[in-house]
Formats: C-alpha cells, sequence, structure tokens
C-alpha cells in the first residue's frame, strides 16, 4: 500500500512513492538531448553542430558526484560537445551513438553493481522507454513525449535544456539528506 504523505520539495510536493524511491538512487543515467540541452541542435552554414546546457544542471550533476552518487550519459547521437561538457563535469561514463540503451544501462549496473531499483533514469522520448520501464526511479521531462510521461514515476516541472536536471538533483540530494553538504560547481 503506497502512503499518500507528500514531501515538500524545491519544485513543489512529492508523493512519498517518489520520496523513497528517491531515496535508494545511488546511478542517475541521463539522456541529453531533451535533458542537458532543450533537445535543439544547432548547425552553422560550415555544418558545425552546437548545443546548449543550463549551468544548474552543471551544478546538480557536480553536487552529485562529490556525494558519492555515480552519473552516467546514454545518447544516441555523437558529438564532442557532448564529450566536452561532461568532461568537464567529471562524468566518466558516456556513452554516444547508441541505439539500443539497454546494453551499456546493464554494463553500468553491474559496474557499479546496483541493482535497477537503485538507478534513476531521466529522458524524454521513446528511445528511452525501455530502460525507463525498469529502473527504480524514471523521470521525464516537463516538455516530454506524452507518451514517455504516463510510464514514468515523475515529470519534472521545468523543461529539458532549462534545469529539469537540477530539478532531479535536487530532489535525490534532499531524499537521502545530502543536499547542504553538496558541492557543486556552475560550469
Amino acid at each position: 500500500m503506497t502512503s499518500s504523505t507528500t514531501h515538500q520539495g524545491f519544485y513543489g510536493p512529492v508523493s512519498d512513492d517518489i520520496w523513497q524511491r528517491a531515496q535508494k538512487i545511488k546511478l542517475l543515467i541521463c539522456d541529453v538531448d531533451g535533458v542537458f540541452s532543450d533537445g535543439r541542435i544547432y548547425l552553422s552554414n560550415a555544418g558545425e553542430e552546437t548545443k546548449a546546457f543550463h549551468t544548474r544542471d552543471g551544478y546538480g550533476v557536480r553536487s552529485l558526484l562529490t556525494s558519492g552518487f555515480n552519473v552516467a550519459v546514454i545518447t544516441g547521437r555523437q558529438s564532442q560537445i557532448v564529450q566536452n561538457r561532461m568532461s568537464a563535469l567529471g562524468v566518466k561514463d558516456i556513452y554516444q551513438g547508441i541505439d539500443d540503451k539497454f546494453v551499456p544501462f546493464e554494463s553500468l549496473m553491474k559496474k557499479y553493481n546496483v541493482s535497477a531499483e537503485e538507478v534513476a533514469y531521466i529522458g524524454d522520448d521513446m528511445v528511452d522507454l525501455p530502460v525507463m520501464k525498469v529502473v527504480g526511479l524514471a523521470v521525464c521531462v516537463a516538455d516530454g513525449h506524452p507518451y514517455v510521461k504516463q510510464h514514468c514515476h515523475m515529470t519534472t516541472t521545468i523543461s529539458g535544456g532549462h534545469g529539469a536536471l537540477r530539478e532531479l538533483t535536487d530532489l535525490l540530494l534532499l531524499s537521502q539528506n545530502k543536499f547542504e553538504q553538496a558541492h557543486g560547481m556552475s560550469i
């Protein structure tokens, strides 16, 4: 039986079910396009690709990493920009050009010796669903696909690329009493 108790997060009330799921998380896996960025891809006339990342999301990722969490990214696109951004944040597990996100998900669970229940995944579209359906905390960004939202435990109040990831990192830190001791960096 699920309790109807709610906890107060920074972005509004959080159900007891979500709070309890967040308390168990040891590994956060993130999609990139639509989560770290707003999902748009900017191409110059020369064919150069650019993306915009929010510093608040970067702060949240650094806060998790300095608080004992593991963070990984799995994305379908291949981009030096993503490699550079994730490396700057300290993310070591960077999987790019991945069609089947379940394969690196299983590898990450083995590497960090965690169960699916101890993994949170944040995404925005259909390619994320196979992993989202088995993790302990599946999160969709506010502007994610409506079908994906129906199959997640939680939807952020903030859109992808605008601090949605920070909303999740804050929840993980709050639920595990690590928020005030966390040390991020707005890079």
